[in-house]
C-alpha cells in the first residue's frame, strides 16, 4: 500500500472541490442544439426514417420505415430513452408507416405520447388513390385503433415547441390536388432552434411544392438542411429548392436510387436523381447525407 501524505491528500481534495463547486463546467454539459439522426435503411427499399433528440433528451420520430426496418427502429428508440414526445407521420405510404405501425403492435417498453398527422379520408383515397395505396392506409388505420391510439390532426401554419424546438407546420393534406394524390398530401415540417434548422418535406410532389411556394408560408422555407422530397427524384421543383436555399441535404436515399441505376450501372434507370444531384450543386451544397451511406447524426 501507498501512503498519501496530508500535503498531497489535501491537493487531491481541494481539486475535486474545484470541479464540484458550483458554477465550474460539468462532466457532462446539456447540448445546445438538438441531435439528428438519418438512420439507415434495412432492406433495399427507399424509406424515410428519422429522430430528432431535443437538448433536455425529449424524442421526436419521423415516419419510421417499411416492416422490415421495424426492429432497427425499434432499438434504435428505446437506446435514446424509449419515451417519444412527439412521433410524426408525413403520409401514409408503406416506406413512411409500415414501420411504426409494427411498433404500435409491439412496443415494449417505448411510450408514444403524441401521434401526429394530416392524413386523407379513406373515400379520398379510394376516388383518387390506387389499390395499394387504398391497402396501406386502411392497414395503418387499422393498427392506430388497434394500439387504442388515435392521430393528432395538424393544421396548417400551426406551431409546437417540443422542448426548445420549433416546429412549424407549412403543409398539410392537399385534398384538391389529384396527381400523385398521396405525396402531394405530404406534411411539411420545419424543425429549428437558435442554431440550426431542417424543412422535412416528405414525399411531395411538384404540385404540392408549387402550392406551397405560392403561399403565405414561403418565407419560413429557407433552411440549413433539407430533407430531399421523394427520396430525392420526381419530387419538388428546382424552383422550390431554390427557396429554400440549404447549405446540406438529407437523402433518404439507398445506393441503386441514388446512382439512378435499375442494375445496369450508374444512369442507366428511370428515376430523376442524377437531375436533382446537379440542382443542388448549382446551389453549392455543401454536403449530402445520403442514407446508402448508413447511420447519420447531426449535431
Amino acid at each position: 500500500m501507498t501512503l498519501v501524505g496530508p500535503s498531497v491528500l489535501g491537493a487531491v481534495m481541494s481539486a475535486f472541490a474545484q470541479a464540484a463547486a458550483p458554477g465550474s463546467a460539468p462532466a457532462l454539459t446539456k447540448p445546445s442544439t438538438f441531435t439528428l439522426w438519418q438512420l439507415p435503411a434495412q432492406t433495399r427499399t427507399q424509406i424515410m426514417s428519422y429522430v430528432i433528440r431535443s437538448p433536455g433528451g425529449k424524442l421526436i420520430v419521423l415516419d419510421g420505415g417499411v416492416t422490415g426496418d421495424a426492429r432497427y427502429l425499434k432499438k434504435f428508440v428505446i437506446d435514446q430513452g424509449a419515451k417519444v414526445e412527439a412521433w410524426f407521420i408525413t403520409h401514409p405510404h408503406s416506406d413512411h408507416v409500415q414501420a411504426f405501425s409494427a411498433v404500435l403492435a409491439d412496443p415494449g417498453p417505448i411510450e408514444i405520447k403524441t401521434i401526429y398527422a394530416s392524413l386523407p379520408t379513406e373515400a379520398w383515397v379510394r376516388k383518387y388513390g390506387n389499390d395499394r395505396e387504398q391497402a396501406t392506409l386502411r392497414t395503418f388505420l387499422e393498427s392506430v385503433r388497434a394500439a387504442n391510439r388515435t392521430a393528432t390532426e395538424l393544421r396548417l401554419g400551426q406551431e409546437l415547441w417540443i422542448d426548445g424546438v420549433r416546429v412549424e407546420v407549412l403543409g398539410v393534406k392537399n385534398p384538391e390536388i389529384h396527381p400523385n394524390a398521396i405525396n402531394n398530401s405530404s406534411l411539411v415540417l420545419r424543425m429549428s432552434d437558435a442554431t440550426k434548422s431542417v424543412l422535412f418535406l416528405g414525399d411531395l410532389g411538384v404540385e404540392g411544392g408549387n402550392k406551397l411556394l405560392a403561399s403565405r408560408y414561403r418565407s419560413r422555407l429557407r433552411a440549413e438542411y433539407v430533407q430531399m422530397a421523394h427520396h430525392g427524384q420526381n419530387g419538388v421543383s428546382e424552383a422550390f429548392y431554390r427557396a429554400v436555399n440549404p447549405t446540406y441535404c438529407l437523402w433518404p436515399t439507398p445506393r441503386w436510387l441514388w446512382d439512378n441505376d435499375k442494375g445496369q450501372g450508374k444512369g442507366t434507370g428511370p428515376w430523376k436523381t442524377l437531375e436533382v444531384r446537379a440542382w443542388m450543386a448549382k446551389l453549392n451544397v455543401q454536403r449530402h447525407y445520403v442514407m446508402a451511406d448508413g447511420l447519420h447524426r447531426i449535431d
